[in-house]
């Protein structure tokens, strides 16, 4: 295992950027599939597949590549990702076809996994007293990635055209590349573990740790309602009395920047043992900001405000719980990044499903609701096992 105090504030920074930038390659397509589908002549709606392959390779990518973070050399692993990942961005770039251009993005997805490699690499180098600032500002780094990548896409693409988007990725993940080549430290041998052995165990250390399995039930709930609410929230701004535009809507996401500010400031209270506390305030705004969003509906300075606190809310939960799980099995924390971020995902697509449901249902009334109802079942979880199942270091089962 590695030593300690080794997270300069430089070396933090770095991970940040390199984390926002990797989780940024799924999403430069999304505002563009009406410019790719007339570029290579197919429909805006069979394009919606780019977005659907992209963040499948990213799952398998999660599952397949991130556990072995556990068992390989991470200094040599983590740049030679970001190549793979440059060079699946190259042939984004130079597609002739729509199916070509489907496969690249498969492989974009698979490959993108830097940041889930990096935030649990630098849970091992942080100190514990420090764990919780380093984790959150990383994490903050992949949400303003998540955030800025979709207006960064649009504005290149006015310029350049949509395939230049792909070409200025693939050249900032070869300078990541060799940047954290020369930033991460020399890491002493690990234990060689068999690769079906290695995937099965991530199966294996939720089922070992109840602390593992209760947060993931809060963190994929919460992550539910996050991407309930954003997917809704498009639906919303886009019928009366708003009509907003696409780049509209888009800039409405930006107030989500406020998430990214309150996911670098929460986990110093994780430093400070308040993890499972703040975890139960975090729910308990993420229920207030749905109340608001439900009353406010139809004047955008309350939507706003229901966003701001949204993001402050699920954002805090997720660096939170992440955090919390890096500290149940030191020697498997990228094994436990896969399930976190599995899970999240997992919960993500349920919540975007329900979304068009309720909506079709009952308008922003019925989604709103039931975003409350799920909320209200992350809070009894927190009740329930606030005093043993949350605290690291309970008995196993």
């Amino acid at each position: 295992m590695t030593t300690h105090h080794e997270m300069s504030t430089g070396r933090t920074l770095l991970f940040a950027v390199a984390g926002g930038a990797a989780v940024g390659n799924l999403y430069w397509s999304q505002p563009l599939l009406d410019d790719i589908a007339s570029s290579l002549g197919t429909s805006a709606s069979l394009a919606g597949l780019l977005v659907t392959l992209t963040q499948v390779g990213y799952a398998l990518g999660i599952l397949l590549v991130v556990p072995l973070g556990d068992v390989l050399d991470r200094r040599r692993l983590i740049p030679w990702v970001l190549v793979a990942s440059a060079v699946a961005l190259v042939l984004a770039a130079i597609a002739p076809t729509f199916t070509t251009l489907l496969v690249a993005l498969a492989l974009v997805g698979l490959t993108t996994v830097a940041g889930q490699l990096l935030i649990p690499l630098a849970g091992d180098l942080a100190d514990p007293a420090q764990r919780g600032r380093v984790v959150g500002t990383i994490a903050s780094g992949v949400l303003t990635g998540i955030l800025v990548s979709r207006t960064i896409s649009g504005v290149v693409a006015d310029t350049f055209g949509w395939r230049a988007i792909f070409v200025l990725a693939a050249v900032v993940a070869v300078v990541l590349a060799l940047l954290l080549r020369r930033a991460v430290p020399e890491l002493r041998a690990r234990d060689r573990v068999p690769y079906p052995q290695l995937v099965l165990s991530v199966f294996r250390a939720v089922r070992t740790h109840r602390t593992v399995r209760v947060t993931l039930v809060i963190s994929s709930s919460v992550f539910a309602v996050f991407t309930m609410f954003w997917t809704a929230l498009t639906f919303l701004l886009s019928s009366a009395p708003y009509d907003f535009s696409t780049s509209g809507i888009g800039l409405v996401g930006l107030v989500g920047l406020a998430g990214a500010v309150a996911a670098q400031r929460v986990g110093r209270l994780h430093d400070r043992g308040l993890s499972v506390p703040v975890t139960g305030g975090a729910i308990v705004l993420l229920l207030v900001s749905l109340v608001v969003a439900g009353i406010g509906a139809r004047s955008i300075v309350v939507v706003l405000l229901a966003v701001l606190l949204l993001d402050v809310a699920v954002q805090a939960a997720n660096v939170l719980n992440q955090t919390r799980l890096f500290s149940v099995d030191p020697a498997a924390r990228s094994r436990l990044n896969t399930a976190f971020v599995t899970a999240n995902f997992v919960g993500g697509a349920i919540g975007s499903a329900l979304a068009s449901v309720l909506w079709n249902a009952g308008g922003w009334t019925a989604v709103t609701v039931g975003a409350a109802v799920l909320t209200g079942f992350a809070a009894t979880v927190w009740v329930v096992h606030r005093d043993r199942g949350l605290v690291v270091g309970s008995a196993p089962r």
